[in-house]
């Protein structure tokens, strides 16, 4: 397929795998920085003040539903609670669960954007809001910029 006959939503859907799992232009994808890190090291607050490794997790979930839900026309408000869960079990099960967790909300917005309409980029995901080739670079972005922060608090 030549790259005139790509439609953008593939374009984002090819960025946004390769953001999660790689291979990713700038460093390792959001699942190899988490590749190794044990429920300890994930509920571990190294830097004061900071989210730990975890509750980062437990937002990209959020976030990455919250978009495939957008996309899907739902009407999706978040609260503080959503936007940043509390961990409130850190045994070893309950790490895998929320890796789990994030990998199958990845799979479904995913499956979501490659479903999606081309008319949906230009179209509002939120009244009044942003469009959905905003909020689906965004959520690109913003999966990156967790992988930074998770990859500094794994050094730490």
């Amino acid at each position: 397929m030549s790259p005139q006959t790509v439609k953008e939503s593939e374009r984002i859907l090819e960025q946004l795998k390769h953001a999660y799992e790689g291979p990713a232009w700038h460093g390792p994808s959001l699942r190899e920085v988490l590749d190794g890190i044990t429920a300890k090291q994930a509920a571990a607050r190294p830097l004061p003040n900071a989210h730990s490794i975890w509750e980062i997790v437990l937002h990209i979930t959020t976030w990455e539903d919250v978009v495939r839900r957008r996309v899907r026309a739902e009407k999706v408000n978040v609260t503080d609670a959503q936007d940043w869960p509390a961990v409130t079990d850190t045994s070893e099960a309950a790490w895998k669960a929320a890796l789990a967790a994030l990998e199958k909300g990845h799979m479904a917005l995913r499956e979501t954007l490659a479903e999606m309409s081309e008319s949906r980029l230009e179209e509002a995901l939120v009244p009044g809001g942003n469009n959905g080739y905003v909020q689906l670079h965004g959520i690109v972005q913003h999966d990156l910029y967790h992988a930074g922060q998770i990859a500094v608090l794994k050094k730490a």
